[in-house]
């Protein structure tokens, strides 16, 4: 009866363990002040994003030819676009199409990540050659030339500018994946979970990648601010999102015509743009330096 009661406690307290790991990670990030009002702000432009319809005062679409090149003022804060379009509420609108396009980006970009990692760092061989010459070929064009042609190739908007953000970001962390499953490949519980015969997909999800997948976690938040600014760009070279969409870079793109006129027109995105890409970089440093063992207290 003692030991029945003994085996049905340990679960809690393994559930406890991982608990207060978690919470001992996230506190530690919390002991960073940067990182503390990075978190905040990031939490801002997400809320922002989701209850959209409630907090834009105007119409994102809605033109007002009375207004044309406004100027910021008490009736429209950020002022109007040359079609008299108020840009506190695009850029309101235009948070959801930046933020999806870049968390997205980096989700679908880590999880195609992982799959190719480790089916290269498990299974080796010509596998390995194939996945990893694959990666070569695509990692000698720099990502932004890449998305470039990739948009150009299938025409601008909103799935093709994901499927362009997401190709590029695919094999840098594969390597990385690749690297740190080979330093695992030799570990004893990958021979016990052999020994038991666990099925290959089994140990490839279940017991390597939870081990080798750190370094990934930490290149994912650096990179949604990476992969927002490149939709950006992509959007200001005209091969993104296209007009009448609200779109941070998109309005970059609009907006260039007037820098002389109307240069508000170029400096709210552009703020917005750096000061959310400054936060991920911000939280994202901390998350490193907590997950660090060095830093460990």
């Amino acid at each position: 009866m003692v030991k029945s009661q003994a085996n049905a406690g340990s679960p809690v307290k393994t559930r406890r363990r991982k608990e207060s790991q978690f919470v001992m990670i996230f506190r530690r990030v919390l002991k960073d002040r940067a990182a503390t009002i990075s978190l905040c702000v990031i939490a801002f432009f997400v809320l922002v994003a989701i209850f959209a319809p409630l907090l834009a005062p105007y119409d994102p679409y809605e033109l007002d030819k009375s207004a044309l090149l406004s100027p910021p003022s008490w009736a429209h804060p950020f002022g109007t676009d040359q079609l008299g379009r108020d840009v506190l509420s695009r850029l309101i609108y235009g948070s959801r199409y930046s933020l999806t396009l870049g968390m997205l980006g980096s989700v679908v970009s880590l999880v195609c990540a992982c799959i190719l990692g480790c089916l290269a760092g498990y299974f080796g061989g010509i596998v390995e050659s194939i996945i990893m010459r694959c990666g070569d070929v695509m990692m000698s064009l720099p990502g932004t030339l890449l998305s470039i042609i990739i948009s150009a190739a299938l025409g601008p908007g909103y799935f093709t500018t994901l499927v362009a953000l997401t190709v590029g970001g695919i094999f840098g962390p594969t390597r990385m994946l690749r690297g740190q499953i080979l330093r695992e490949r030799g570990q004893e519980y990958l021979e016990a979970a052999e020994a038991y015969h666990c099925s290959k997909p089994k140990i490839m999800f279940t017991h390597l990648l939870p081990n080798s997948i750190s370094p990934l976690l930490l290149g994912f938040f650096m990179g949604i601010s990476g992969t927002i600014t490149s939709a950006a760009g992509l959007s200001f070279l005209g091969l993104g999102i296209q007009p009448p969409m609200a779109e941070w870079g998109a309005m970059l793109s609009d907006g260039r015509n007037y820098l002389r006129t109307a240069p508000y027109l170029i400096v709210f995105p552009g703020l917005i743009i750096m000061i959310f890409s400054w936060c991920m970089a911000l939280f994202g440093d901390a998350l490193r330096d907590a997950l660090d063992p060095k830093m460990k207290t």
